[in-house]
């Protein structure tokens, strides 16, 4: 008497996984589909709160200099700085460079996450600070536009 072993999955068995994987595919694409958008999304949230706390660092050292003048050494790079902030042509220049890669035109203080559809529909923008009335220094303000960053 001959016993036969079987090896290996047979057609129908493979079958029913196909199925299985295209039926969970066709749940989980749609669920991705979506993060790019949510992703530029975190980075524009991200790199406005670099520039707020890098702001804040640099006019913390202008307050602690005795004798300050712009522009200013700090970290190694050159900083300018109006009404005792950085101004937003140099305010890149004190953030991670890990956070500021991945963004296109930060020289006037606006980035724009690569391949957002629309500069001025997805940024974070730097602007310079001001004086009030009474001739007191305003901090720079960042505003982050997020209306569609797909």
């Amino acid at each position: 008497m001959m016993r036969s072993t079987q090896r290996g999955f047979t057609l129908i068995e493979l079958v029913v996984v196909i199925i299985i994987l295209g039926i969970l595919a066709a749940f989980a694409v749609p669920k991705f589909m979506g993060l790019e958008g949510q992703a530029r999304i975190a980075a524009v949230k991200s790199i406005g709160g670099s520039m707020e706390a890098a702001d804040t660092m640099a006019h913390g050292i202008w307050e602690a200099t005795s004798a300050p003048v712009s522009p200013m050494t700090i970290e190694g790079q050159s900083i300018k700085f109006i009404n005792t902030y950085p101004d937003n042509t140099t305010i890149g220049l004190l953030l991670d460079q890990s956070t500021s890669t991945g963004y296109s035109n930060p020289a006037n203080g606006e980035y724009v996450p690569n391949g957002a559809a629309a500069a001025n529909t997805c940024n974070a923008k730097y602007a310079n600070a001001t004086k009030d009335a009474a001739g007191d220094d305003l901090a720079p303000v960042v505003t982050l536009t997020t209306t569609d960053c797909n």
